[in-house]
């Protein structure tokens, strides 16, 4: 069973079948909250992470896609696995191509839905961990100055300090004190690194010619 609380979303309108995952949920360790309908999801905040969502196709107030897509334009990044009676192949394509983890449909195993619901989790982790890596390499490359940042893309080209001098017509010396404090500054010690870093942080190579 997990320790810690991570929280699975249900949205789901037959009540009975509600109650039931409610209840798989929460002896399995995590924490249930569950919603009737979609609306009341898109309206709450904040949603908690790790977390992840039980979404029903079939909804009295927005079909469980369109709740996904909804979800997606609000920037709420929560991995979804669809469960539905009543699904066809074409709408599973179409859930899993916008990020959907798993599309079950009814009756399933509850072995299956936590495994799904356990590989949604551990995306959500990830996710998650990989949004806090981003704000605290872009927090870092904020620190440098407009030169630096020019100079950072020169620098992960592989080119040497002098031809990367040349072609700025700058001295070999002053690209040398700027490849010192961007290293300082973001705190790598190599190109292999600092290359690794900017791609994080989406800075591309100087296109050189």
């Amino acid at each position: 069973m997990n320790t810690c609380k991570e929280v699975v979303y249900i949205v789901e309108d037959d009540s009975s079948f509600r109650t039931s995952m409610e209840r798989l949920i929460r002896v399995s360790g995590y924490e249930a909250v569950a919603f009737e309908s979609g609306n009341p999801l898109l309206a709450k905040e904040p949603i908690h992470h790790p977390g992840c969502l039980l979404l029903d196709v079939q909804l009295p107030d927005i079909d469980g896609l369109q709740l996904q897509q909804k979800l997606i334009e609000k920037g709420i990044k929560l991995p979804v696995i669809f469960m539905t009676g009543h699904g066809t192949i074409p709408m599973s394509v179409r859930a899993m191509k916008d990020g959907a983890i798993d599309f079950l449909p009814k009756p399933f195993e509850n072995k299956d839905l936590l495994s799904a619901v356990a590989k949604a989790i551990q995306r959500d982790v990830q996710d998650v961990q990989e949004e806090v890596e981003k704000d605290r390499i872009t927090a870092l490359i904020d620190t440098l100055t407009p030169r630096e940042k020019e100079i950072l893309r020169w620098v992960i080209t592989g080119m040497l300090n002098k031809q990367i001098a040349y072609d700025l017509g700058i001295t070999e010396r002053t690209v040398k004190a700027h490849r010192a404090q961007i290293m300082q500054k973001t705190g790598v010690s190599s190109v292999a690194e600092l290359v690794r870093f900017a791609e994080k942080a989406g800075i591309t190579p100087e296109q050189v010619h």
